[in-house]
């Protein structure tokens, strides 16, 4: 393979969602070189709408991310439609990323924001109504619905959690025992409450009107309500990670795995891997989309400050080597060089591009 032609950037932005798009404004700000490669497909895209982010409450997730893209190229960020699928780290210390197409390109450091997949319940006509009246977080929908009739789906160790939750925007709440076990001290939690237990399966969902109203049972019954919470399975995106030898672990609940992500520093986003940073749903499956982006940007600019500090050791190498001086400190000189390099293009070109 001729790898003359692959480009390089200081930094490859892996995930165009709210966290990697912040974190690559950070850094065009921070006039480093970046490309950011967005397979196009946001945990948050069956949304119509979200709520919760201070100044774009009720804002389109499409929209806000039209203009983080914007916003990044306007600085001279690249932005690449893609799917990066594996990442190998070279002898440098840089990497080079590969994507589904066979295309190829270098960075100095990583930033990886590609999300999670919520895996649904296996209820028939769930994925069909996922973000609009199926829904799982109550800070982003429960003002919605509040007051209406809610019933909540019981598949796992959260959902007697999720009706004491979401029971504070409507006292009509329903659990449907579904598939998970109640314990004593669970139906006296529930009874106290006021809220209703429906024994038996869910077998799928009665929809009039593109409305939803209700399930229906095994028993043949129906059960009647106009939103329905779900917890799903927060599976990471972790396939370029994996492949860098960063493993996923399992989060857990009462003994019970809900999901899995990839750990970091919770602070700055650093991973073991040096050189490798993460941000946003792949690390913090919890996170709704006004925190992901803030972890982005701290990430960035973490990461920007471990660039400067590599800059900075090549720079006293130089200076000593020049000077005859012995001792220079020891550090990844060639990454060094290279980001240094590299930077001094990047600030050419968001330069340009921003004073034209």
């Amino acid at each position: 393979m001729d790898n003359s032609r692959e480009e390089s950037f200081d930094v490859v932005v892996v995930g165009g969602g709210a966290a990697g798009l912040a974190g690559a404004l950070t850094l065009v700000r921070a006039r480093r070189s970046v490309l950011v490669i967005d397979s196009g497909s946001p945990r948050n895209a069956p949304a119509a709408h979200m709520h919760g982010y201070l100044g774009l409450d009720g804002q389109s997730p499409a929209e806000l991310l039209a203009r983080g893209r914007a916003e990044v190229e306007g600085y001279g960020g690249r932005i690449r439609p893609g799917t990066a699928v594996a990442a190998d780290r070279l002898p440098d210390g840089s990497f080079r990323v590969r994507c589904g197409d066979g295309s190829a390109v270098r960075a100095g450091r990583l930033l990886v924001a590609t999300g999670l997949v919520d895996d649904l319940p296996a209820v028939p006509g769930l994925g069909a109504r996922w973000g609009r009246d199926v829904l799982h977080c109550p800070y982003c929908h429960g003002w919605e619905v509040r007051e209406q009739p809610l019933a909540v789906l019981a598949d796992g160790p959260i959902a007697v959690h999720q009706a004491q939750l979401w029971r504070h925007w409507s006292e009509r709440t329903t659990l449907l025992a579904h598939t998970w076990p109640l314990g004593e001290e669970d139906r006296e939690l529930l009874a106290a409450l006021g809220i209703r237990i429906v024994e038996g399966e869910v077998t799928g969902l009665v929809v009039e009107d593109d409305r939803l109203t209700g399930a229906t049972m095994a028993d043949g019954g129906v059960v009647e309500f106009r939103a329905l919470v779900v917890a799903p399975r927060f599976t990471a995106r972790s396939d370029v990670l994996n492949s860098l030898g960063l493993p996923t672990a399992d989060m857990t609940r009462d003994g019970h795995v809900i999901g899995t992500c990839v750990e970091s520093d919770p602070a700055t986003g650093a991973t073991a891997l040096r050189g490798v940073w993460v941000a946003g749903n792949v690390t913090a499956p919890l996170e709704k989309v006004a925190g992901a982006a803030a972890q982005g940007a701290q990430a960035a600019a973490a990461l920007n400050a471990d660039m400067i500090e590599a800059e900075t050791r090549r720079a006293v190498e130089v200076h000593r080597a020049g000077t005859g001086r012995a001792g220079a400190p020891r550090g990844d000189a060639a990454a060094g060089a290279a980001a240094s390099a590299a930077a001094g293009s990047a600030r050419g070109a968001a330069d340009r591009t921003v004073r034209g």
